[in-house]
């Protein structure tokens, strides 16, 4: 029953992959026109915004919110859950009316088409380099000067357990925050593991399906100012985990 379900989702996988590869191709020309040059790079992330959109439309993933909170005035930094790629493509149409960055792992460059697309608009994060990681770090501060929001997954990268439960958060996401002094955007994806698993595990999870998502309320600089770096790293992770406890209440007995 497992190799049956397992081959289902490796074909709804290859089919994701068409259709990502296909919009990659026929949105290229519009993306190399408006990123050469920096006055109409916000104009690429409307682009983006499409892209999500026509993904979740060809690829039956419609988003349910569970509860979607108010968002504060621009610029601020979204810190989410990171179980799926999914996650990256649909947090675009999830939060489309801010312009936003993604502070991601360098790694990412190593992918051809992802790194034509990721470069030329997001910032990659090499952390075993401290050279590159402090000039990530400056051209965050510069994004955010300019009105650019920024996302980062906290978790560092996707859990190698199919599993809804989270990783220990790194610390920089909320050491930028507070030297920034920005709000901050907690959310939550409670089940996109289960709608698109890593493509490395082949018989991994795949299929249509709502994506689950909790906007939650915003984190005010004026609420965070005393706390430290680990203090606001662990408000954050409590906040994300919690509906994550609610949708998956064994892993409250699991610990």
């Amino acid at each position: 029953m497992r190799i049956l379900g397992g081959s289902l989702g490796l074909i709804w996988k290859c089919w994701v992959g068409i259709v990502f590869c296909l919009f990659a191709i026929l949105l290229y020309p519009f993306f190399f026109v408006v990123l050469s040059n920096p006055n109409w790079k916000k104009k690429a992330f409307k682009l983006f915004v499409l892209w999500s959109w026509l993904m979740r439309i060809f690829c039956l993933y419609p988003v349910r919110f569970k509860k979607r909170s108010s968002l504060p005035k621009a610029p601020y930094i979204i810190v989410a859950n990171h179980s799926s790629y999914l996650d990256i493509f649909l947090m675009y149409s999830i939060l489309p009316n801010s312009p936003f960055l993604f502070l991601g792992k360098g790694e990412i460059l190593k992918y051809p088409i992802i790194k034509t697309y990721f470069k030329g608009l997001n910032i990659p994060v090499h952390r075993k380099d401290r050279a590159k990681a402090a000039r990530s770090f400056i051209m965050s501060k510069e994004a955010v000067a300019k009105g650019w929001s920024l996302v980062i997954f906290p978790e560092g990268g996707i859990p190698d357990d199919n599993n809804p439960k989270m990783m220990p958060f790194k610390k920089g996401a909320f050491r930028l925050a507070k030297e920034l002094k920005v709000p901050i955007i907690p959310v939550t994806f409670t089940n996109n593991y289960q709608l698109f698993s890593d493509p490395t595990q082949f018989l991994g999870p795949a299929r249509p399906g709502f994506s689950k998502v909790y906007v939650h309320e915003y984190i005010s600089p004026g609420t965070y100012e005393e706390m430290t770096e680990s203090e606001l790293s662990d408000y954050c992770f409590n906040i994300i985990n919690e509906a994550l406890l609610q949708e998956y209440p064994k892993m409250k007995i699991e610990g």
